[in-house]
């Protein structure tokens, strides 16, 4: 018999896995306590911009194997399998994670799971979480319940999720220490994914505290190498090299490869700032802080990165934004994403407004996100919209209508032709040749 799937949490990652296992062929049911996200869902509406994903729910609602419920008894009879899926905020005021939203989880599901069941953690938490949880479990579900704990970190790249989770790069999979339990457990998710597993995929059996450091040890990593083109592109301002020159010779040694060393503002969003935060506060716990004190500067230099940006801009305006009008295209943390949250394209802008500016933002897919969080600014309906009457353009999110922006174009509506591309998107010689007073972050 298949087994049925429950995914607890139904925000960015259990929305997107709740519908690609159901298109696997699995009978699956999210549930959140958000009743608005729940009636979304149901009808077949994203709450959130992920390229692909609604014609995925939708095909899935529509054969009946994906359903939405707010239920936890519901899930707990439904499921074989309960996927936990839900957030892991920085706490206000600290680097730790906020893991209320987990204990609340199993804290609501575990007294009502009454026959044998796997729970698979596939949030991101700091290492000893699981033991913590598993222990947890087995306290709270009934005697004949018989419900085991596995950890499962999720790798998802906003913008690419389906391609993620359908075709992983690799699967990682933190078992219990009972020998028994950790075979059963594996049984289960090689059957989950062996659509996966047969074309190749790497299945990496590990310890709990293992599985746990993988997630967060592969975004200490990519923050790292982000931060460290971006403190190149520092060294190059100074020497006035060309750091998008420089990142290119790197990027063909074997060693160190190209992805992930774009020179730009940095990174953003709701997983790698916050992730490497809770990583050092958690190995200070541990008693091993020292072993993570390089993140502190990598996490200084990202910002750095945003402060450079506005010092560019306003020195374009002759060393002050009052009574000046700025032009910002992007408000996502990256493209193909409406997630704002620690949006460097943002708190570039709230600065900038802050210090004198009229500053008007636009963005393809972020606009209600960005409103919210920041009503203070005024928003544009279009590229052409937000650049009127602009003294400079910043261009601070690589969406590829801005990529692929008419220098003329946008020369026709601004009132003075300055801009400063903070992704190093732009061929700077064809934005000179047309008039334009180019300037990037580590470039001369």
């Amino acid at each position: 018999m298949a087994h049925r799937l429950t995914v607890i949490g139904t925000g960015y990652l259990g929305a997107t896995h709740a519908a690609c296992m159901a298109d696997l062929g699995f009978e699956v049911l999210g549930l959140d306590v958000d009743q608005h996200k729940i009636d979304c869902l149901s009808a077949g509406d994203l709450p959130f911009y992920e390229p692909g994903l609604e014609p995925v729910l939708r095909r899935n609602l529509e054969n009946g194997r994906l359903r939405f419920t707010t239920s936890y008894a519901e899930a707990a009879e439904f499921g074989d399998v309960h996927f936990v899926c839900v957030g892991t905020p920085q706490k206000s005021g600290e680097y730790a994670a906020d893991l209320a939203y987990v204990d609340a989880a199993i804290d609501s599901l575990a007294p009502l799971l009454r026959r044998p069941c796997l729970i698979v953690g596939k949030s991101t938490v700091p290492v000893g979480t699981a033991a913590r949880l598993a222990e947890r479990i087995g306290r709270l579900a009934p005697a004949e319940g018989d419900a085991v704990l596995a950890w499962n970190p999720e790798f998802l790249r906003e913008g690419f999720a389906v391609q993620d989770t359908m075709h992983p790069d690799r699967i990682v999979v933190g078992l219990p220490t009972d020998q028994g339990a950790a075979e059963h457990a594996e049984k289960v998710l090689r059957e989950l994914y062996s659509s996966m597993t047969t074309t190749g995929t790497p299945f990496i059996t590990a310890d709990y505290p293992t599985s746990e450091l993988v997630k967060v040890a592969a975004n200490a990593f990519l923050a790292t190498k982000i931060s460290f083109i971006n403190a190149m592109a520092e060294v190059c301002e100074a020497a006035h090299a060309d750091v998008t020159k420089l990142s290119e010779a790197l990027s063909h040694d074997d060693r160190i490869g190209g992805k992930f060393l774009g020179p730009g503002l940095g990174f953003g969003g709701g997983c790698l700032p916050k992730d490497i935060r809770a990583f050092m506060a958690r190995a200070g716990e541990l008693g091993a802080d020292q072993a993570l004190t390089f993140l502190r500067e990598v996490d200084e230099i990202n910002i750095r990165r945003r402060i450079r940006m506005v010092d560019l801009a306003r020195h374009l305006l002759g060393g002050s934004f009052i009574g000046r009008t700025v032009g910002v295209l992007g408000a996502a943390f990256k493209p193909n994403s409406d997630d704002v949250r620690d949006s460097p394209a943002l708190d570039v802008a709230a600065t900038i407004r802050a210090q004198g500016a009229r500053v008007t933002v636009y963005d393809p897919q972020a606009m209600d996100n960005a409103r919210r969080v920041h009503p203070d600014l005024t928003f544009g309906s279009s590229t052409l919209d937000a650049a009127r009457g602009a003294h400079v353009v910043l261009l601070l999110t690589e969406w590829e209508e801005f990529r692929e922006m008419d220098p003329a174009e946008l020369a026709s509506v601004v009132a003075e032709k300055n801009i400063v591309d903070g992704r190093n998107a732009l061929d700077p010689e064809v934005w000179r040749a047309a008039g334009w007073n180019y300037r990037a972050l580590g470039r001369p």
